[in-house]
């Protein structure tokens, strides 16, 4: 976790610009622009679609800067949503505290409930009181948020049987999705990385990264447990 507030004192004292990807910790959970961050950019994919229909980002920041940079720039480059995936974005907007509060609520309960495995060296979730910074996570977050991570015993090789013996949970890319969903962050979103860059950020092979959705919390604690046991 990156202390934002800290960070863009020091970049301010520089006359450096903050921009934060906010999208693990939502919009409804973390609001970087009172922070101190000067853009906040959002995959709008994720919990602000939240259903797997539409690609789409977002974009935030002062009325000069939108105006003066940013407006300029899409005029010219083209980039811009369908005004089809605008409205669906619109309508994900309305139902997006609530659904980010329950899957925050299940994420909690997921993290409880699966701490102390035997299948896992570690289980990194913010709002867990032994989270190294938990300290941070409640000073800028409002919840330990939807997202939490997995470390097998058994490296690659126990994360796939992990992955492979889920049920309710699927394997998928995405995240903030109303689905559950899993990946293997070593063999996707970080593959291009040498290994000794995946361990300087803490990937191992081990790794799973979990999104959880609105299915029954007890159904998916079920599920995660079932498969770490088969993965032992």
């Amino acid at each position: 976790m990156i202390d934002i507030a800290g960070v863009a004192a020091l970049a301010h004292a520089r006359g450096a610009q903050v921009i934060v990807d906010n999208v693990f910790a939502t919009p409804i959970f973390q609001r970087c622009l009172e922070l101190g961050a000067d853009v906040v950019i959002y995959s709008a994919t994720k919990h602000i679609d939240g259903q797997g229909r539409c690609l789409g980002g977002i974009v935030l920041g002062s009325r000069e800067w939108i105006r003066g940079s940013l407006e300029p720039f899409l005029k010219h480059t083209g980039g811009a949503l369908s005004p089809f995936n605008a409205w669906v974005m619109l309508k994900g907007l309305e139902t997006l505290d609530l659904r980010c509060r329950a899957q925050a609520s299940a994420a909690a309960g997921i993290a409880e409930a699966l701490a102390g495995h035997p299948a896992l060296t570690r289980l990194i979730y913010p709002g867990l009181p032994d989270h190294p910074q938990r300290a941070l996570a409640a000073r800028q977050m409002e919840t330990g948020g939807t997202m939490l991570s997995l470390e097998l015993a058994g490296g690659k090789a126990a994360a796939f049987r992990f992955i492979d013996a889920l049920r309710i949970v699927l394997i998928s890319n995405n995240l903030g999705d109303a689905r559950s969903l899993v990946t293997h962050p070593a063999t996707t979103t970080h593959q291009r990385l040498t290994p000794e860059q995946r361990a300087a950020l803490g990937i191992s092979d081990g790794l799973v990264r979990l999104s959880v959705g609105l299915e029954d919390p007890g159904d998916l604690v079920a599920d995660l447990r079932r498969a770490l046991d088969a993965a032992a």
